[in-house]
């Protein structure tokens, strides 16, 4: 049965790749399985029909069959667990690839997001500055131990997992915060995932969605 994932009609990140549908469409692509799209407006986000799938009025949300799930960590590891290629065959390894999926949105993400809202939406206030410096600063620690932890390492736990796209995906969705090219292992670690074949395809694939809204005329800016 093909699944489908729900993504903005007009992305507010422009088409580049930082909307949280990207890791759910990368994951779908690195294991081959084909899916559907159903485009959503910031309007419909906050309708009935969407919140009785994403009760938060966000985007994805994942629909199979009967099964709908939200929230981009719990989809992701739908599907590792369900095809074969983002787990490990051995226990042991599945369970850390998900340690890694639940670090990655539960101790990495958090301060890196705040950095996001606070140089879009923070950075009138009066003190935006002080307050930036304190988020940069509690960010870089998890970012420190990450960095330490994988080393020269091609990924964190031996082949490339679910771990992995998720803790890329995360670290591909903060680069322009410049923090990530504090450690050159992490650069180069986000570097290699965005290379691959299924990256590329999830990263392509979004842009065109952008593109057309764009020549719709439809607005990427949420309502404040």
């Amino acid at each position: 049965m093909t699944p489908t994932i729900t993504a903005f009609e007009a992305s507010p990140d422009r088409g580049r790749g930082m909307a949280r549908d990207m890791r759910v469409r990368w994951a779908l692509e690195e294991v081959g399985q084909p899916y559907d799209v159903r485009l959503v407006s910031f309007a419909e986000m906050k309708q009935p029909a969407h919140l009785a799938v994403q009760p938060f009025g966000q985007i994805p949300s994942y629909e199979e069959g009967d099964l709908a799930i939200f929230e981009t960590g719990a989809i992701v590891l739908r599907i590792a667990e369900t095809h074969k290629g983002l787990l490990p065959e051995n226990e042991a390894g599945r369970a850390r690839a998900i340690s890694w999926i639940f670090a990655a949105l539960n101790t990495v993400e958090p301060p890196l997001v705040d950095i996001q809202f606070a140089t879009l939406f923070e950075r009138d206030k009066p003190w935006a500055a002080e307050r930036l410096a304190m988020i940069q600063e509690r960010a870089r620690k998890p970012l420190g131990f990450l960095s330490k932890r994988l080393g020269e390492a091609e990924w964190l736990d031996g082949e490339f997992s679910a771990g992995d796209l998720m803790m890329a995906g995360v670290l591909f969705r903060s680069k322009p915060s410049g923090l990530i090219d504090e450690h050159k292992n992490l650069a180069a670690y986000v570097a290699r995932a965005e290379a691959r074949p299924a990256f590329r395809r999830a990263f392509a694939d979004q842009l065109e969605v952008f593109k057309a809204a764009e020549a719709k005329g439809l607005s990427s800016a949420p309502p404040r």
